[in-house]
């Protein structure tokens, strides 16, 4: 009569291979990482000033090769990075600091030089 009895065959491994899977798809799922440097606030700063002076036509255009000027949008970046000057004053460490002040005098300094080359020479 044992022989009737059927035989009963207990998975205690589901738990963990749910785990498994819950991971591996979650794993999945995760963006991709790019191997950005961490955002900081130097590496920002430098950012917008390079968008400023592909305004200015100082740097070609990354995307088209061409200079891609626009004055009104170089002004306003530097204007931004100006207020970021006066709202981040006293936050910020000595290399910030520098760094921000070298930034925004040098972009000054572009673009005076491309305004006297858009108002052409003898004007």
């Amino acid at each position: 009569m044992s022989e009737d009895k059927p035989k009963i065959i207990v998975d205690s491994d589901w738990k963990e291979q749910a785990a498994q899977e819950k991971e591996k798809l979650a794993k999945e799922s995760e963006p991709e990482q790019r191997g950005l440097p961490p955002a900081d606030f130097i590496t920002h700063c430098a950012s917008l000033a390079t968008q400023a002076m592909i305004f200015m036509g100082a740097i070609a255009n990354p995307l088209t090769g061409e200079a891609d000027i626009d004055y009104e949008q170089a002004r306003y970046v530097v204007d931004t990075l100006a207020m970021l000057q006066e709202k981040t004053k006293g936050n910020l460490n000595s290399d910030e600091e520098a760094t921000l002040e070298n930034l925004i005098g040098e972009l000054k300094l572009i673009w005076v030089q491309a305004q006297r080359g858009a108002e052409g020479p003898g004007k």
